[in-house]
């Protein structure tokens, strides 16, 4: 049966802390308030897409054990397709220790990552899904190549959030091109994107070196884009952040909700950089996904 988006890349498990101020180090802090959920970009965009009602897949790899069980179960509920999700045995599934700063809403995370391995993407089972588009992390390379393989002319799209093997492998491969600020920084040789015209600069070469349609994003000062007619600049919407964790994820699950549903580039963008602008109002990565009416109705509002 077609799906509307295959997501390819990284699935972690989430324990979220929330401190008063980040500790010094060896030093103890206390704290009332922890979250744990399933994580990762891709994932993260994958069960946004799901739970606004859109029919989507997954392709990743964790370990059979607790946290990987844990990662299918929030898949199952969420009603995404995992039939390409692995619990492979012996396997560690990554985890995300995530301690966030209630004064600012910053975030700081310790990755334990296992050992590197590749999911193994039976080429019947990729086959039969037949997705509307492609979203990659940049992990899981391998598997993401044979979807491109797979499905050439299918709409793909990048989040490129830290400079690695994956991420710069892919940037020249998808029709668009969503980067973080410090990929956008090590990619263009642009050294600070602080003003208009090194912002101008780095797109301008982002596009030269990558020829997709391409958007940086730069925090609490918007994002930066040219989808080829030229360069445009959106602010973010005002919002007092309380966790920033999977705000970038959130950010592209629903970039790629909003060309799935053929909304203008502009009007697409404003879309996900609202729906982010929630997110970072709750605490949490994956419990920060905002309601799809929510979203609309603060566009709305926003008008």
């Amino acid at each position: 049966m077609p799906i509307d988006a295959l997501c390819i890349g990284h699935a972690a498990y989430d324990v979220s802390m929330f401190v008063e101020e980040y500790p010094a180090e060896n030093s103890k802090r206390e704290t009332q308030v922890l979250l744990q959920s399933g994580g990762g970009p891709a994932a993260n965009a994958a069960c946004l897409l799901s739970s606004w009602g859109r029919h989507c897949a997954f392709a990743g790899l964790v370990g059979d054990d607790d946290y990987g069980r844990r990662i299918r179960e929030e898949f199952e509920a969420a009603g995404t397709d995992i039939s390409l999700l692995e619990l492979r045995p012996g396997y560690d599934t990554p985890l995300s220790f995530i301690l966030v700063n209630q004064k600012n809403g910053s975030r700081t995370i310790v990755n334990r990552k296992a050992r590197k391995l590749s999911l193994e993407v039976p080429a019947a089972r990729l086959a039969a899904l037949s997705p509307a588009m492609l979203v990659f992390d940049g992990h899981e390379l391998p598997a993401s190549l044979a979807a491109l393989e797979a499905f050439p002319d299918t709409i793909s799209i990048l989040d490129a959030g830290s400079w690695r093997e994956g991420t710069a492998k892919l940037a020249g491969l998808v029709d668009y091109l969503v980067t973080s600020e410090s990929f956008a920084m090590r990619a263009s040789g642009v050294a600070d994107l602080g003003s208009d015209e090194a912002q101008r600069a780095c797109i301008r070469e982002l596009r030269d070196r990558f020829s997709a349609i391409t958007i940086v994003t730069l925090g609490e000062n918007g994002l930066i884009a040219d989808d080829g007619t030229g360069f445009r600049h959106f602010p973010a919407y005002p919002a007092e952040a309380v966790d920033t964790t999977a705000a970038g994820d959130i950010f592209h699950g629903a970039l790629v909700f909003a060309i799935a549903s053929k909304m203008a580039f502009d009007e697409s963008l404003r879309f996900a950089a609202m729906a982010a602008s929630l997110s970072v109002r709750v605490a949490g990565g994956r419990p920060s996904i905002p309601p799809l009416d929510q979203v609309r109705e603060a566009l709305n509002h926003a008008r």
